[in-house]
């Protein structure tokens, strides 16, 4: 049977390249998106990747999207939450619609779209799920302190999701990538690329593919034993 995978965030970055890897690694995929049309329609021509529209600020739609998705595919064999969004500013600064979006796509949305499609998976008693997280969420980030919150959260989310659902033969991990080549750190100037670069121990910043061959191997048989971890992705520019 075919295996299928959702991947929120879809579009673009590391989202396209979890897409095109789970694809190459014989998925049938279906993606999200909200802004990026012309984008997701260029993955969909070129790799069959079913698109699927959807506001995640608003939580309103989840369930919609729940119902389209098993529409599509008939059942979620992989669930990857990688959509998020990111401000910065300093926390007493952050205007409130920001903060009201981070913590909606960042947290919200991968918990609550989480326990809209995790029946698909008991019924089955198979599954994986793979978060992406951050690794602001895993030490905290001075003037992006919502991001890390909800980052972290999501972390907190992954260790008891999989305590509980273990038993049952579904897999929970997380990914958290460090500084990474996508439109989230495109305001960086050339410099402080460099600069994070040169703190980087493996001498560069990572690449999207960097992290979807982490989470290629997270949901394939070879980590099969492998539950409620975060793998970081960071070049080893935070060593936990």
């Amino acid at each position: 049977m075919l295996k299928t995978a959702l991947v929120t965030g879809a579009s673009r970055g590391i989202g396209a390249a979890i897409v095109r890897g789970l694809i190459a690694d014989g998925y049938q995929v279906a993606g999200t998106y909200h802004r990026s049309s012309e984008a997701m329609q260029a993955l969909a021509a070129e790799w069959g990747v079913i698109p699927i529209r959807a506001d995640l600020s608003d939580p309103a739609q989840l369930p919609q999207l729940a119902q389209t998705v098993l529409e599509q595919l008939g059942q979620v064999d992989v669930l990857v939450n990688n959509a998020a969004c990111s401000y910065i500013d300093l926390f007493q600064c952050m205007p409130p619609e920001q903060v009201r979006e981070l913590y909606a796509v960042n947290l919200t949305a991968v918990v609550e779209l989480t326990r809209l499609l995790l029946p698909s998976m008991l019924s089955r008693h198979r599954g994986c799920i793979v978060n992406i997280s951050s690794m602001w969420g895993e030490t905290g980030a001075s003037c992006e302190v919502d991001y890390s919150v909800t980052k972290g959260a999501v972390l907190a989310f992954t260790h008891a999701l999989a305590k509980e659902v273990g038993p049952s033969g579904i897999r929970v991990n997380a990914v958290s990538p460090g500084t990474i080549l996508t439109d989230m750190t495109a305001h960086l100037d050339a410099q402080t690329l460099d600069e994070l670069a040169e703190e980087t121990p493996m001498g560069r910043l990572g690449t999207p593919e960097d992290v979807a061959a982490v989470v290629r191997f997270l949901v394939s048989d070879q980590a099969a034993y492998i539950t409620g971890q975060d793998l970081p992705v960071n070049g080893g520019y935070l060593c936990l």
